[in-house]
Formats: C-alpha cells, sequence, structure tokens
C-alpha cells in the first residue's frame, strides 16, 4: 500500500514544515522591514521629491505650452510633420474627454521609470557586453524578472515602502529595465570587430572606442530596447495604479471593480495613444540614426 501511495501521490513536504518554513521567511522578511524600511524609504526621497515635483509642473503648467513641447519634441526626433500632426489630434482628444490631468501623471510616471531604466540599464549592458562573467551572472536575473508575473514584485515592494509613487515606481522599472540592459548588450556585441581593431591601431583606448565606435554603432539596436522598455512600462500603469499610482491607470481599475465599461475604454484607449505616440517617435528617431551612421559609414 505503501508502494502504491507513493507512485500515485507525488512526495511533497509535510504541509507542517511547509507551514513553518514560509513563517520563518515571512517573519523574517517583516523584520527586516521594521528595521531598514525607514533607512530604504529615506533613500528614495530625493526621487520622491523629483517624481512630485515633475508631476506637478506638467499638471500646472499651460496646456498648450506642455502641447507645444511633446509636439517639439516628437518633431526633433522624427523630422516628420505627420507624425506631429498625429500627436497633437491624440492629447487634444485625449484633453476634450477630460482625461488631461491623469495623462499628465502617467506621463511624469512614465518618464521618470524610463529615465531610470536607461541610467541603470546601460551601464549593465556595457558591462555584459565587456565581460562574459557579467553576462552569466546577469542573465539569470533578467530571465527571472521577465517571468515573473507582474503582481509579485508589489507584494515585497508594499511590504517595505507601503503604498504610494515610489513603490510603484521601483516595480515598474524592474519590469520594464530588462529589454534595455539585453538590447544594448546584443548591440555592442554586434559591432563588428574589424572597426574595432581599425579603432585600436588609430590609438583609441578602450574608453574612446565605447564612446566613439560601440555605442554609436550599436545605438539602432538600443534604441529598439528603449522602445520595449517604455511600452513594458506603460503596461505596467494599471497594475502600479492597485499600489497608489495615479493617472490613467485608477480609472481603468475602477472601471473593473465597477462595471463601468465606456470609463475603462476611454482610459484605456488613452494608454494606447500615449505607446503609439512613444512608439512611432523612438522607431523614427532610431531610423533618422541608422540613416545617419549608414551615410558616414559610406562616405
Amino acid at each position: 500500500m505503501a508502494k502504491e501511495s507513493w507512485v500515485t501521490e507525488f512526495p511533497d513536504m509535510e504541509r507542517s514544515d511547509l507551514i513553518a518554513l514560509r513563517k520563518t521567511l515571512d517573519g523574517a522578511y517583516r523584520e527586516f522591514s521594521r528595521e531598514h524600511g525607514d533607512l530604504i524609504e529615506s533613500f528614495f526621497d530625493p526621487l520622491l521629491s523629483f517624481l512630485v515635483w515633475f508631476e506637478n509642473l506638467l499638471i500646472s503648467s499651460p496646456w498648450l505650452l506642455i502641447l507645444a513641447i511633446i509636439t517639439g519634441l516628437a518633431y526633433a526626433a522624427s523630422r516628420s510633420w505627420k507624425l506631429c500632426l498625429g500627436v497633437v489630434c491624440s492629447l487634444l482628444t485625449i484633453g476634450y474627454f477630460g482625461m488631461w490631468e491623469n495623462t499628465m501623471r502617467t506621463l511624469s510616471v512614465i518618464t521618470v521609470c524610463t529615465l531610470l531604466s536607461l541610467v541603470l540599464g546601460i551601464p549593465i549592458g556595457i558591462a555584459m557586453a565587456r565581460s562574459d562573467r557579467v553576462q552569466k551572472l546577469v542573465t539569470p536575473m533578467l530571465d527571472i524578472m521577465q517571468t515573473m508575473p507582474a503582481f509579485v514584485y508589489l507584494i515585497p515592494v508594499v511590504m517595505l515602502l507601503g503604498i504610494g509613487k515610489i513603490p510603484g515606481v521601483i516595480a515598474v522599472v524592474i519590469y520594464a529595465i530588462p529589454p534595455v540592459i539585453r538590447l544594448t548588450n546584443l548591440g555592442i556585441r554586434l559591432v563588428d570587430k574589424e572597426v574595432l581593431e581599425a579603432a585600436t591601431a588609430y590609438g583609441a583606448s578602450p574608453w574612446q572606442r565605447l564612446w566613439g565606435v560601440q555605442l554609436p554603432l550599436a545605438m539602432p539596436t538600443i534604441m529598439a530596447g528603449i522602445n520595449q522598455t517604455i511600452m513594458m512600462a506603460l503596461a505596467m500603469v494599471v497594475i502600479a495604479s492597485m499600489i497608489g499610482v495615479k493617472g490613467l491607470g485608477q480609472p481603468v481599475l475602477k472601471s473593473i471593480t465597477n462595471q463601468y465599461f465606456t470609463l475603462g475604454l476611454l482610459n484605456g484607449l488613452a494608454i494606447v495613444a500615449l505607446a503609439i505616440i512613444f512608439d512611432r517617435v523612438s522607431q523614427a528617431y532610431a531610423r533618422r540614426t541608422q540613416k545617419h551612421l549608414g551615410g558616414a559609414e559610406h562616405a
């Protein structure tokens, strides 16, 4: 009978032992949160201050000024009046339906999260490209970050820092940073070795090769990573609204809990509009960069 039981039922841990293990780990994390939570929270205070200031700046500034700045940035990146017209029409439609303030809140969070992802991710990608050992160490961590369900990120962050903007920003950055790390590493590794040998022959130092040769040639691939990071950050907007991040995600969450179809649809379309704007502008800039590099190489 014992043998038959072993064959039909998977030999798992005793329930009492599993409960004890969970209690031990949960207790250790709670103790860590009590001891170091305030210190970690104070470390992020400058980021919180900047995020609040930037959000208030976007909300309190005249909408015409914000519209002109965003359109100007889109034109500087794309050199396309058609794309700029699409940006203007999208933002005017968003404002007309009363979603301007929430859009500005979402825009501030996405901008800060993207900048943080670039500041942290590009150096890590460069380190991976320059060292196989670093790549072997970081790649499994990126695999975990990309396959872990997004809701799981919220549990330790909320236990440590509570509800608010900073936990949401941390969760978004963890979710969105892997593409820029991977594609920075890939772009630098794909640079032609003959080009690097030529730069070395002209007496370029490793730092000069990185900044003058590898990063410019890898820029189209890096831009693809930046594009994916922005898209993934926008995908986390609704989930981050569960822990107090204001913006377009909160009305969508409200529409789910109260079954407000139109409210969820309009705010969801506003998120889609922002995603399309970011996507088209970043892709246009990447194409311009690639054409510039192609022309330089041809010359």
